[in-house]
């Protein structure tokens, strides 16, 4: 179980680009659908806990599904390492690459073509996270549009609307 645990999140943080919301389709692919890890339900507490807990999100994420899964902190510390390590490993190479061919118009093509491919992976992940039971009811509808207005029409940063969603949340569900 550790090693595919590693195994699995290695191949997360090596296969995902776009930061750690594009990851979210890969990972939900992996730990909910392939591996039956977790449910849809637990996976969505999971991304939720990872919003509002400081750090990046895949790496929250790979912290708390590895303690989920194993009930231990070799499996937190083993699914963090693997979704770390791929792009530890990336950036050094990259840094060697570009020090040397940073002028070439293929690495410059290349990264307007990774551009596009991380938006459609951050909009996958959006569309993902839309289901029922996220959308249990007419307030947290009301919530989620509220929410993407104010994003939208920058009246609201995300750091706040993640507290007042929150707060909201503890008022409607109950803590």
């Amino acid at each position: 179980m550790l090693l595919s645990l590693f195994l699995t999140f290695f191949k997360i943080g090596l296969f995902s680009f776009g930061g750690g919301y594009a990851m979210l389709a890969l990972i939900q692919s992996e730990v909910v659908t392939k591996h039956k890890w977790l449910s849809i339900g637990e996976f969505t507490d999971i991304i939720a806990i990872s919003q509002v807990t400081p750090g990046p999100i895949s790496i929250n994420a790979a912290t708390y599904i590895g303690w989920k899964t194993t009930n231990s902190w070799i499996g937190s510390a083993l699914a963090t390492f693997g979704v770390a390590l791929p792009s530890f490993i990336v950036i050094v190479l990259m840094f060697l690459f570009l020090a040397k061919y940073n002028n070439s118009n293929f690495v410059k093509n290349t990264f307007k073509a990774l551009r596009p491919t991380a938006a459609g992976l951050v909009f996958s992940a959006a569309l993902l996270l839309m289901t029922k039971e996220n959308f249990i009811d007419a307030w947290s509808i009301a919530l989620f549009l509220g929410s993407f207005i104010l994003l939208q029409k920058k009246w609201a940063g995300a750091i706040t609307l993640i507290f007042v969603s929150g707060l909201i949340g503890i008022l409607l569900y109950g803590p």
